[in-house]
């Protein structure tokens, strides 16, 4: 067993919590934002070239030929998400004391149609192994919060919760304090109080399901669609 002596440096930050999505990979609680790499030409070529694949004769020189240059083009995908991937995550744990991270059903979400394959082009667990693995290396505090925690359907400011919401609801205003959110970002402060620890106390409002529903909270215009 061979023991790794933490490296020692100097943390900017003392904690970030970070959202993690597909249009924007990554959304931390500081209002910064990761965008991935566009892989849809390359994955578009990768369709074509499988259904090419398909039509030719089994063991013929150009199904084998197809073969090649479909792996290539797989192996390009993945080079450029693992370098983004490591940057990423060395900058973010490089910067912050402690990376707070939510635990995403990611086996569940794929199972989505139209969004499993952008899903998993994204590279969420690699990117959670590789802010641990390096976390441990630099002596950081990494958490992980529950995937049940309602860090989207919370003010990060009061603490009101004002229910889910559809995906196309990128901005939120709260009905409680009047503040103004970005979906993502709302949900990356919400991610990091509750993995610090510093949740909203007793004075934290409560939606009353009975009386305020979703619907009713639209209806006063308290969310606005992204155009």
């Amino acid at each position: 067993m061979v023991e790794v002596e933490p490296v020692q440096v100097d943390a900017k930050n003392q904690s970030i919590g970070i959202d993690l999505g597909i249009e924007t990979f990554a959304v931390m609680s500081n209002g910064d934002k990761a965008i991935s790499p566009n892989y849809s030409k390359l994955d578009k070529k990768i369709r074509r070239k499988q259904r090419k694949l398909a039509r030719q004769s089994k063991d013929s020189k150009r199904r084998n030929k197809t073969r090649i240059q479909t792996a290539k083009l797989h192996n390009r995908i993945a080079d450029t998400r693992k370098d983004f991937l490591h940057k990423l995550s060395t900058k973010v744990v490089s910067e912050n004391q402690a990376i707070v991270l939510e635990d995403l059903n990611i086996s569940g979400m794929v199972k989505n149609r139209k969004l499993s394959r952008a899903i998993s082009l994204q590279g969420w667990r690699e990117f959670r192994t590789l802010c641990e693995a390096k976390s441990v290396k630099l002596g950081r505090d990494f958490r992980v919060i529950s995937r049940w925690e309602p860090t989207s359907q919370t003010c990060s400011e009061c603490g009101y919760r004002w229910g889910k919401l559809d995906l196309k609801v990128r901005k939120v205003q709260c009905l409680n304090c009047g503040s103004e959110h970005d979906r993502d970002e709302n949900a990356a402060k919400n991610i990091k109080k509750v993995g610090i620890g510093h949740c909203h106390d007793s004075k934290r409002t409560q939606r009353q399901s009975k009386t305020i529903s979703v619907a009713s909270v639209i209806e006063v215009s308290s969310v606005s669609p992204r155009l």
